[in-house]
């Protein structure tokens, strides 16, 4: 089943691992990519010589090609990106869209640039750049999201640019990929269901957590980190639903600290973030302050294994998922059923 994304990126199936912080590591990367996806690290929660380091780690663990995920507006974006030329990383991916400066550099140094993005108008500016694909999540998803369905934004963007489009929000299965390609898109991604993997590094007590979960078992919420984000429902969440701005502030401030004292930034560098993040999500301050909340509650729920004291984020599509399958058993499974469902559709 080879797509437009396939050539782009080199990949055998048009299915990608997004990059998830502290989940998408080089151990579910690596698998992902021996299974013949595109695997994308996660670095936001890295510093520049952790990032360095995965990026070494995963290939020496495959020669297939991989991505990684950066922030546009991090202060050391820059350097961040000299690192995935100097090594020769075979796609970068934004959360947010790069400049285009950025997106130039990139693809002047044969990198494959994907942003990520919940609008038709964003997808419009940056194919505009000239980034290469766009990776486009709807509502279902368990990231940073509109409240737009994937199946309505999906054809919209893929109507309105000549750049392969993934599909987001929603896919677990091969009849997910197939609709996506009926859809007009060159692949799909998955967030919650590579993180229910057996090679998914998330401890097994919460990924137990993630599958005794049921669709309706999810909130989108700001109250977290001042920005809407789907999470399962759970005491943390619901006092965080019920408390005001100024209780949840000195937690936010202490949840700062500690992100500081893991990544070993400056205070300088983390100011400049945060001032790079109002400016460009136009956030007010106390918005600011409320987002160095999330890293660390996360990394409490997926990496400390506490989930009753963290965030665990989750798409809609967690309560589909039942079993924990290796990366190659998963990839495996979609295109074959996605293949078999095409067929039966054609009558072939």
């Amino acid at each position: 089943m080879r797509t437009p994304l396939c050539d782009l990126t080199g990949v055998r199936h048009p299915v990608v691992q997004t990059g998830m912080g502290w989940v998408a590591g080089p151990s579910l990367v690596s698998a992902t990519a021996r299974a013949g996806g595109l695997g994308v690290l996660a670095s936001a929660t890295m510093t520049l010589p952790q990032l360095a380091d995965a990026v070494r780690e995963v290939k020496e663990r495959t020669d297939n090609p991989f991505g990684v995920n950066l922030r546009a507006d991090a202060s050391d974006a820059e350097e961040r990106v000299d690192l995935l030329i100097r090594e020769q990383v075979r796609v970068a991916s934004f959360a947010l869209a790069p400049s285009q400066r950025l997106i130039g550099k990139l693809k002047d140094a044969g990198v494959v640039v994907i942003p990520s993005i919940g609008a038709r108008r964003h997808a419009e500016k940056v194919a505009a750049w000239g980034a290469d694909a766009v990776l486009v999540q709807g509502g279902e998803g368990g990231g940073h999201t509109g409240a737009v369905a994937t199946t309505l934004l999906l054809p919209q963007v893929v109507d309105a640019v000549d750049i392969p489009v993934i599909a987001a929000g929603g896919f677990f299965d091969g009849r997910g990929l197939a609709a996506a390609l009926c859809y007009g898109a060159a692949g799909v991604a998955m967030g919650t269901r590579f993180l229910l993997t057996s090679d998914s590094r998330v401890p097994r007590e919460v990924q137990q957590s993630y599958l005794d979960a049921s669709v309706s078992d999810t909130v989108v919420t700001s109250r977290v980190d001042g920005m809407p984000h789907r999470m399962l429902r759970t005491d943390l969440t619901e006092a965080a639903e019920s408390r005001g701005l100024l209780r949840r502030l000195p937690d936010a401030l202490r949840q700062a600290v500690a992100f500081k004292s893991l990544t070993g930034m400056s205070w300088r560098q983390l100011i400049t973030d945060g001032l790079a993040m109002r400016r460009n999500q136009k956030l007010p301050l106390s918005r600011v302050l409320l987002a160095a909340n999330t890293p660390m509650l996360i990394k409490s729920a997926l990496v400390d294994g506490r989930p009753g004291a963290g965030v665990l984020p989750a798409g809609q599509v967690v309560g589909m998922i039942d079993e924990l399958p290796s990366c190659e058993e998963l990839i495996d499974r979609i295109v074959t059923e996605a293949a078999g469902r095409l067929s039966g559709l054609s009558g072939t």
